[in-house]
């Protein structure tokens, strides 16, 4: 299979390439619709089998924004405005700054660091199984860990991981932390994607790949809104932990290599 299989025009893509994309875009948006967030520990892993990076990241966000959208009406009930909003606005103001930063970041060092903290957090809040509910900060320390993740998502779409385990340490349940995983993440991406587009590093065929994806994306997403009903609190709390352990797992992986 030619890494470059996707790089002149989808029509060029071999049999393999463009099953794997479609694979890619029904496991990302399964995930993003089970837990919210996750579209690219999924698809991504996949997708750069068969595309380069240039290509593979755009189409993530493009994807992401795409089936948080699809599911955002079923969960809306899910959605406290009062208690995303401090994310939401910290997020927004970091996702600028995070996108300067992609410059001059060390992509090698960035991803061990962050690949670390997603090892050793969730394992450790997964071993304690005694319920938690800290209130320290309030929403001054909301906003910072939303600010954190606003960061992260415009340096690297990272924007999940700390409002994700924020979450788990606030002891909120089921459908709180959905309502905030799914609202802020959409936003954030939403962002970074319209930043990058604006400074047009999106290109043309990343377009033509997402059309493709689109259907599998949606389908997946569906899916994986049927399967988070059936989730107890308990479950869903270690659904998410799980899916961070593995994209801590991903990132040490990658920046070792």
């Amino acid at each position: 299979m030619r890494a470059g299989a996707t790089r002149e025009n989808p029509d060029t893509m071999s049999t393999i390439a463009y099953a794997l994309l479609l694979l890619g875009a029904l496991a990302g948006g399964f995930v993003s619709g089970l837990a919210g967030f996750g579209t690219a520990l999924m698809a991504l892993g996949i997708w750069l089998y068969v595309m380069p990076p240039a290509l593979a990241v755009p189409l993530v966000l493009i994807c992401s924004v795409v089936a948080q959208t699809s599911t955002l009406p079923a969960m809306w009930k899910s959605v406290d405005l009062a208690l995303v909003g401090p994310f939401l606005i910290g997020g927004l103001i970091g996702v600028p700054g995070g996108t300067m930063l992609v410059a001059d970041a060390d992509p090698r060092l960035f991803k061990l660091s962050i690949g670390v903290l997603l090892l050793v957090f969730p394992l450790a809040l997964h071993l304690n199984r005694a319920p938690m509910a800290f209130r320290f900060g309030g929403r001054l320390a909301d906003g910072l860990i939303g600010l954190g993740g606003g960061i992260l998502g415009g340096l690297a779409g990272l924007s999940g991981p700390l409002p994700t385990l924020w979450a788990t340490v606030r002891g909120w349940g089921k459908n709180e932390r959905r309502g905030i995983f799914q609202t802020y993440n959409w936003t954030v991406l939403a962002a970074a994607l319209c930043l990058q587009a604006a400074a047009g590093q999106i290109e043309q065929r990343v377009i033509w790949l997402a059309l493709l994806a689109f259907p599998m994306t949606l389908l997946g997403a569906w899916a994986g809104t049927q399967v988070y009903r059936s989730l107890s609190d308990t479950n869903f709390r270690d659904l998410v932990l799980g899916l961070l352990f593995l994209s801590g797992i991903g990132l040490v992986w990658s920046s070792l290599r």
